[in-house]
């Protein structure tokens, strides 16, 4: 087949590049998503020679940017396109003697196979990757295979669900036993995949499955301590189950949030009631959920690791009083104590770490809040000025913590009363920022120095504090009222 045929128009002269036309092979993902007939823009190449070299020249002929990614093993990398639209292309050294040699180091069949850029050359797939696309099935490429990089069954994870595959039996056993070596690969490798995982758009079935290959745990091991964990009668499910099925709401609130359909339809009367209250602000949360705090990170991958560790801390503070009522007292703080330890051991980053913590430490807030409809405006200005834009996740986790925490259907009133008080936080948020959140300074801590005698101190932050807390209640708009207020503090 035409080579040309796999690559965008703008790559299609790299075999002029290469010293030689037979020495460059086009391998990996490239080749098994053109004949599944996905888009891919990740392209992945072995180099009879050397590889470094030839993507330093790749990037200079493209005038496009080159990382050296593993210089040892001579891999290099270079990014081109624009920001709306950019490719990836790997380029490796060749492992072995031959070709075949290299395909059979790979992964898994399915991207064990390799084009040469060279025009009626064959395609080669030595290990039937092709075959096992077809018959939907996910195979490893030797025994050896998941021994030799345990961070692949992560990457077995994905492509199941990504590619529609079933992983056949020896490499579902394969991964179970490689499970216990996770926690000693690259704490960077492993946060890669798990949140290409958490990004998904069914990472609620990620997460299951990887519970049932063992190493849901071997990656998030706090969660391990939940099974099991008896709630009180206000839960219908132990604290596990309930995790999961709060995992499984915040799927179906960030699908709707981002407009995504439900193939389910088992959300339909909740996302309905949804639609009526939040739906004029789809496009404000996609772009919130889609920003990301640091890489490439979404937000909403961040907000999937939340609601898994918004109640670990229920393991560590559970308690029976004398009439048998079970509590967990502080479980909000020690929840974000335990999130925070293990998204910092996964190397995230401090801003990242922050969010997650700010998330699940206030993660009921909204349901506290809701209680007494409508909210205040002052009690939205505290909310927000404690969370920050965290605050929005934390709306969409008090939605997703509802469904997770009765058997299908919620209440419709107590559903309602959620919707509406996250309404409320929604549009102050996006529609009344300046007024309500940040409204403009009427007074300096100098005005009230001299107009009512103060020496400087941390009284002036406290009363400047009360004054811009009355302008977001809507209860001072004036230099005059505010000095009033603060007078009347003293």
């Amino acid at each position: 087949m035409d080579p040309a045929a796999l690559l965008p128009p703008a790559l299609r002269g790299l075999p002029l590049l290469a010293e030689s036309p037979d020495a460059i092979w086009l391998v990996g993902g490239a080749p098994r998503d053109f004949l599944l007939q996905r888009t891919t823009h990740d392209f992945d190449f072995v180099v009879q020679g050397e590889a470094c070299r030839l993507a330093r020249r790749v990037a200079h002929a493209l005038g496009a940017d080159y990382f050296a990614l593993d210089v040892p093993r001579d891999v290099g990398r270079v990014l081109f396109g624009s920001p709306e639209e950019r490719w990836t292309l790997d380029f490796a050294r060749l492992r072995g003697a031959e070709i075949e040699d290299d395909l059979r180091l790979r992964d898994f069949t399915i991207n064990a196979m390799a084009v040469p850029l060279r025009e009626d050359s064959p395609w080669l797939d030595p290990l039937e990757g092709a075959a096992d696309l077809k018959a939907r099935r996910l195979r490893l490429c030797s025994p050896e295979a998941m021994h030799d990089d345990p961070v692949r069954a992560l990457r077995a994870v994905r492509f199941s669900l990504e590619l529609g595959l079933r992983i056949d039996a020896s490499a579902a056993q394969a991964i179970r036993d490689g499970a216990p070596r996770l926690p000693s690969i690259s704490a960077e490798r492993v946060r890669d995949e798990a949140f290409r995982l958490l990004a998904l758009d069914a990472p609620a079935a990620a997460l299951r499955l990887m519970d049932r290959l063992s190493i849901l745990t071997a990656v998030f091991p706090e969660v391990e301590a939940l099974r099991g964990v008896v709630q009180s009668s206000a839960h219908a499910h132990d604290a596990w189950d309930h995790t999961l099925a709060v995992v499984d709401g915040m799927q179906m609130v960030l699908r709707f949030a981002q407009d995504v359909p439900d193939p389910d339809g088992a959300g339909d009367l909740l996302l309905a009631e949804a639609n009526v209250n939040l739906g004029r602000y789809r496009s404000e949360l996609r772009q919130h959920l889609r920003r990301a705090l640091a890489d490439t990170r979404p937000t909403s991958s961040l907000l999937y690791f939340s609601a898994l560790y918004h109640d670990v801390g229920k393991a560590v503070t559970r308690t029976v009083d004398t009439r048998g009522a079970v509590r967990f007292l502080g479980h909000e703080a020690a929840s974000a104590a335990l999130a925070s330890k293990r998204a910092t051991a996964l190397r995230l980053s401090s801003e990242e770490v922050r969010r997650i913590e700010v998330t699940i430490a206030q993660h009921m807030r909204p349901g506290q809040l809701v209680k007494s409809l409508p909210i205040s405006r002052r009690s939205i200005y505290r909310y927000f000025r404690d969370c920050g834009p965290a605050g929005i996740d934390i709306a969409l986790l008090s939605l997703a913590d509802l469904v997770g925490k009765v058997v299908p259907p919620v209440p419709p009133d107590r559903w309602r009363a959620r919707l509406q008080g996250v309404r409320q936080l929604l549009e102050t948020y996006f529609e009344k920022h300046a007024e309500r959140l940040e409204p403009l300074s009427l007074v300096r801590g100098e005005d009230l120095m001299s107009r009512l005698g103060l020496a400087p101190g941390p009284e002036i932050g406290r009363l400047l504090e009360a004054i811009r807390e009355a302008q977001a209640a809507g209860e001072v708009s004036t230099v005059e009222q505010a000095l009033e207020l603060a007078a009347s503090l003293l």
